[in-house]
């Protein structure tokens, strides 16, 4: 299962810190899913956010096509304000 870490506004949205899911290949897929389990999940997002997957930006690699197997984990950050 790919463990799903959530963060500051996200944990109050969800009232989940974290999570495992199954049978997603991609972190698309994973959106997706966390949407069904939390519908307005992706209104959320679109506020701005950070995906990590094992620490890496997504934006780095292949976005939301980035693939994910089981050992991995995905933290998904809010924006963060301040300065």
């Amino acid at each position: 299962m790919v463990k799903v870490k959530l963060f500051a506004t996200l944990i109050e949205f969800t009232g989940r810190r974290r999570l495992e899911l199954d049978g997603v290949e991609n972190v698309g897929e994973i959106l997706d899913r966390l949407e069904e389990l939390f519908p307005g999940f992706k209104g959320e997002l679109e506020k701005g956010f950070i995906i990590l997957v094992n620490g890496k930006n997504v934006e780095h690699l292949n976005g939301l096509a980035t693939p994910v197997s089981d050992d991995d984990t995905v933290s998904i950050f809010p924006p963060a304000g301040g300065g």
